[in-house]
């Protein structure tokens, strides 16, 4: 069973999601990293019957890294409440072409998701969402960039949209504009590092993710 358990409790699951994995089940018979972490915790925990599990937050399919799962309904709501009153903080690392103006700074804009496509839109647009994230470089050569991300909002692309709008497109990203190509179409977006507090325990926990093989060189 190909898994990278990187956290896991009685309330808890994190799973390091490789590029090209859905997260969650499509109504279709395409392999996710949901059955196959309900599998794994059935052959853990030697579990007969049904397994809960449910996804807190998903990644996008060429997306890799860290995914938060609940193991209990009551994990789950907690969680839930966690997440819309921003508790979690999710740092996401990204290889892209080019520089950003500034070594570390926000940006603030404006999305519309159309077409399976996250557009940039003026403010004021009532079909337009307002997303904010931080970045800081931690590495750059003349082609690329490495990226750290910390996440605002949580919309649709946000940060494949919003790194494009300035210019410096994922790596791999073709579907906004990136001229690089990556082994098997992921892209060097990465969820790397996830800090949370435990929806039973009260403790804060940091769960880490090391990045995919074919994470491009700076």
């Amino acid at each position: 069973m190909n898994l990278d358990v990187l956290y896991h409790d009685n309330h808890l699951l994190a799973v390091n999601k490789p590029s090209g994995l859905l997260t969650q089940p499509s109504g279709t018979e395409k392999d996710n990293l949901e059955d196959r972490s309900k599998a794994w915790i059935k052959e853990v925990k030697n579990k007969p019957g049904n397994v809960f599990l449910h996804a807190v937050h998903r990644l996008d399919q060429v997306v890799s890294g860290i995914v938060l799962f609940a193991c209990t309904d009551k994990a789950l709501s907690r969680l839930n409440a966690g997440l819309r009153t921003h508790r979690f903080k999710k740092i996401y690392h990204a290889v892209v072409s080019g520089m950003p103006p500034q070594k570390e700074g926000s940006l603030r804009h404006f999305l519309i998701h159309n077409d399976y496509v996250a557009g940039v839109a003026e403010e004021g647009d009532p079909d337009a969402k307002e997303c904010l994230l931080d970045y800081a470089v931690l590495k750059q050569s003349e082609a690329r960039t490495l990226l750290e991300i910390q996440l605002h909002t949580g919309r649709y692309h946000q940060i494949r949209a919003q790194l494009a709008a300035i210019g410096c497109p994922v790596a791999g990203d073709e579907k906004y504009g990136s001229a690089d190509k990556l082994p098997g179409g992921a892209i060097a977006l990465h969820h790397a590092r996830l800090t949370v507090i435990h929806p039973v325990s009260k403790n804060e926990i940091v769960i880490e993710a090391p990045y995919p093989a074919h994470w491009p060189a700076v």
